[in-house]
């Protein structure tokens, strides 16, 4: 067969396609995939990445880590790319964002999460409900615009008790280690014009917030860490649950692995070992802000203790 084939040196066919090609675009599509759980319409939402050094990873031996990484084709020069997603739930009575993103705050290749929301159909003005699993800059500085207005200035915005307690106290503030003030001040700023229309809500597990949308406690990352269990029907429910991972080569497989950013790791691995256990037994879908985007997904368990992320398929909306 390649014996009758003529042979044209490629550098003859590349000189003559070359005068015609358009220059690479190198931009990518707007960042927002959507889902249908039942009746309701899930739309993720990509506000940009950040990258997190390997070594922040903590319980587990560098060598570890490394073959972890290689085995899921993970470039970590320079850390780990790691994406910071929120979810706009459509539930047919409400429209509710559950995180809002960095707003910029962790350098430029953040902050697109507004862009993103209108690229997605709607605009910041029609959400009605803001729910946030805590208050750490990269889910809760999006409340804001860059000239420091409500990003959302229709919305119910609800934070756990025990997370606003501690974020938003200036006494507790006082009392963290220097380095550690600015993402309290971050947090109170981000809160403020909320609270002063009267718009910020503080809730206790249990309490009615939405219809169809439970708070479920998950401590440890930060001490008022809240999951959120969307429910549309018998076994239609997705868990939106915060920053459970922040790792997904390495965590999924080693759920007692911490990271450096976890106020309380001990039991950052307790929740996290119930969480996944509960999500795999279940077949929950599941939306985690720093999987790979658009962080839907299922978990499997392996096994021993370990676990795998089954990410969704792109495909049409049915």
């Amino acid at each position: 067969l390649f014996a009758a084939v003529a042979i044209v040196p490629f550098t003859a066919i590349a000189e003559s396609q070359s005068t015609n090609l358009p220059k690479q675009q190198r931009t990518q599509a707007p960042g927002f995939h959507r889902m249908t759980l039942g009746d309701m319409e899930i739309t993720a939402i990509h506000d940009g990445t950040t990258r997190l050094g390997a070594e922040l990873l903590k319980d587990i031996k560098a060598d570890d880590v490394r073959t972890l990484l290689d085995r899921m084709f993970v470039d970590s020069a320079g850390g780990v790319q790691t994406s910071i997603n929120a979810f706009l739930i459509h539930t047919g009575k409400n429209l509710v964002l559950i995180d809002t993103g960095a707003a910029g705050k962790f350098g430029p290749s953040t902050g697109g999460m507004l862009e993103n929301i209108k690229a997605a159909g709607y605009s910041p003005e029609q959400i009605d409900t803001v729910l946030v699993t805590h208050l750490h800059p990269d889910h809760a500085c999006g409340l804001l615009t860059t000239d420091g207005k409500a990003a959302f200035p229709n919305a119910q915005v609800w934070v756990g008790k025990t997370e606003a307690d501690y974020w938003l106290s200036e006494s507790v503030a006082a009392q963290a280690p220097k380095d550690a003030q600015g993402a309290f001040k971050l947090a109170r700023d981000s809160v403020a014009p909320y609270g002063a229309a009267k718009r910020l809500h503080r809730f206790n597990i249990g309490d009615s917030l939405v219809d169809n949308i439970t708070a479920v406690a998950a401590p440890g990352h930060t001490p008022g860490h809240t999951a959120y269990l969307v429910t549309a029907g018998p076994k239609q429910s997705l868990l939106v649950w915060g920053d459970i991972v922040h790792n997904h080569s390495v965590q999924f497989a080693r759920p007692d692995v911490a990271i450096e950013f976890d106020t309380d790791a001990k039991q950052a691995v307790v929740t996290r070992k119930k969480i996944f256990a509960e999500a795999a037994q279940n077949r929950l879908w599941v939306a985690g802000a720093h999987l790979p985007f658009p962080g839907l997904g299922h978990v499997r368990t392996e096994g021993n203790g370990s676990y795998a992320w089954v990410p969704i398929e792109f495909g049409p909306i049915k």
